[in-house]
């Protein structure tokens, strides 16, 4: 039996940390190759659960290592992008902890959310509304860091609208881990009142 840790969706995962600490390493000196490490790390976040349903290798470690990874990689982005940038990466942190008490099933835990949290969350991100806020949550600072460097310039016609659309992306997004944060802080004394009223 092999080890979860050797599955083949956290290889990937130890892969794309991988290309994260070597973008990281170019962020300043090589921003071409800064884009195109995180990018690739960015897509194959695309395939690391993918794979772990196809293998049947699904598994509390790689739920939880696919986000940190994540929030690793955005983290250092936005840290580098902005002045408030660490404020982005505390969101997510939260989000990440207020989330992933409920493991592999995190995505499915939005039974009693608001009507646009549901939309978010719907078909795990697969739908109209989650692709904005995935697009939002994973594009829109690498198109920020590119531009912050010049490297967009030719595209700039086309990317003003498309920035727009990442920005509003990424604000419902903001929104929807503020709500995952609220609804875990006022849940934490719930079985505490509970038990308290009998």
């Amino acid at each position: 039996m092999t080890s979860i840790y050797l599955y083949v969706p956290n290889i990937i995962g130890y892969i794309r940390l991988l290309l994260i600490l070597a973008a990281w390493w170019c962020w300043d000196s090589n921003p071409t190759l800064f884009v195109w490490l995180y990018s690739t790390s960015t897509a194959l976040d695309a395939v690391d659960g993918a794979a772990a349903r196809r293998l049947n290798q699904v598994s509390g470690f790689g739920a939880w290592l696919d986000v940190v990874v994540d929030n690793i990689g955005r983290s250092m982005v936005w840290c580098g992008l902005a002045p408030w940038g660490w404020m982005v990466a505390v969101l997510e942190w939260c989000t990440f902890s207020c989330t992933h008490n409920n493991g592999t099933n995190w995505k499915q835990s939005f039974a009693d959310a608001p009507f646009w949290v549901k939309a978010v969350m719907a078909n795990g991100f697969k739908t109209p509304v989650g692709c904005l806020v995935i697009a939002g949550l994973h594009l829109f600072p690498i198109v920020h860091y590119g531009m912050q460097r010049g490297m967009l310039a030719w595209l700039n016609p086309l990317l003003q609208p498309a920035r727009v659309l990442l920005a509003i992306g990424r604000i419902l997004c903001a929104a929807t881990e503020c709500w995952c944060i609220v609804e875990h802080i006022l849940n934490l004394d719930v079985p505490t009142k509970k038990r308290a009223s009998t």
